[in-house]
């Protein structure tokens, strides 16, 4: 199964010979129906009276995989076919659009919306967690995700610079990234869009620094979100575990609103105490806890 990038040459040849339905381009450009099928598929679409991409799998020219991706393609909905090597199978949100564990990362979605509608500030979110493996990056990769299937330019953050995550979650080069950036070594230009994702941007961590800590400590970081805020309809920050340094705490003070990740029998009480203790310190606004459970 091919990803949809685009119309291919084939589909634009025969497209000149006979008016394709626009799901019948999108199956032939994508490499999974042939330009000379597409007759055929008309021909039962006409008569079971069903949608083309029924006609097709009835047919067995294509899967049921195959119509749905292709018309998230048509919808602009940017959903991943099983396999795509662009990015990791961890993004559910790109490859198991209509999961349960999908569909309650919606929920907290619109829950930030709706803070976000009440105060438009928050639309600059830290997403912290107490512990290592509570799965604080694989939360942060899909909400991104997630805001950017709903159309709105999205920023994701890799402010992990110890242990970071997201340029592996987005198959990304470290090269470059937040603590070049901090390290004013040239880094300056815009955040360009995935790949896979055109509403979305990744700042990966970028090379693991000798001082992560007072990188961001530096203003530079401070502008870095500040320009963020007033860019992008969205920004996520992936966080440093508490437990490994006070970098969470800068980043959710820098941000001023942050997401609780706890992960069932793994978060221990007592550190999670002492990360809500230091994010009440440094007056951030808590917007809501998240529970893992897998």
């Amino acid at each position: 199964m091919k990803h949809f990038h685009g119309h291919g040459a084939a589909a634009s040849h025969a497209a000149g010979r006979m008016a394709f339905p626009h799901l019948g381009e999108l199956l032939v450009s994508g490499g999974v129906l042939p330009a000379e099928a597409v007759g055929r598929v008309m021909a039962r679409q006409r008569e079971l009276g069903v949608p083309f991409g029924e006609a097709a799998v009835d047919l067995g020219l294509v899967s049921q995989a195959d119509v749905q991706v292709a018309l998230a393609h048509q919808f602009d909905y940017p959903v991943l076919p099983v396999g795509d090597q662009g990015v990791s199978p961890e993004l559910v949100a790109a490859f198991e659009p209509n999961s349960g564990r999908v569909e309650a990362l919606r929920q907290l979605r619109s829950q930030l919306v709706l803070r976000r509608a009440a105060n438009p500030q928050l639309n600059t979110v830290a997403v912290v967690g107490a512990g290592r493996g509570e799965g604080r990056s694989w939360l942060a990769a899909n909400l991104a995700v997630l805001f950017s299937q709903l159309g709105e330019r999205t920023l994701l953050i890799d402010c992990d610079l110890r242990f970071p995550r997201q340029q592996s979650l987005f198959r990304l080069a470290p090269a470059g990234g937040l603590a070049s950036r901090l390290a004013e070594r040239g880094e300056k230009g815009a955040i360009l869009p995935h790949p896979r994702f055109a509403q979305l941007s990744v700042l990966q961590a970028g090379i693991v620094p000798p001082n992560p800590q007072e990188l961001l400590a530096r203003r530079a970081f401070g502008a870095q979100v500040a320009v963020a805020r007033d860019t992008f309809d969205m920004t996520l920050i992936d966080t440093p575990a508490a437990e490994v340094g006070a970098g969470a705490q800068l980043v959710a003070a820098t941000c001023g609103s942050a997401n609780v990740v706890v992960r069932r029998h793994a978060s221990a009480h007592p550190r999670l105490a002492r990360l809500g203790a230091s994010l009440r310190d440094a007056g951030v606004t808590v917007i809501g806890g998240v529970l893992l459970d897998f």
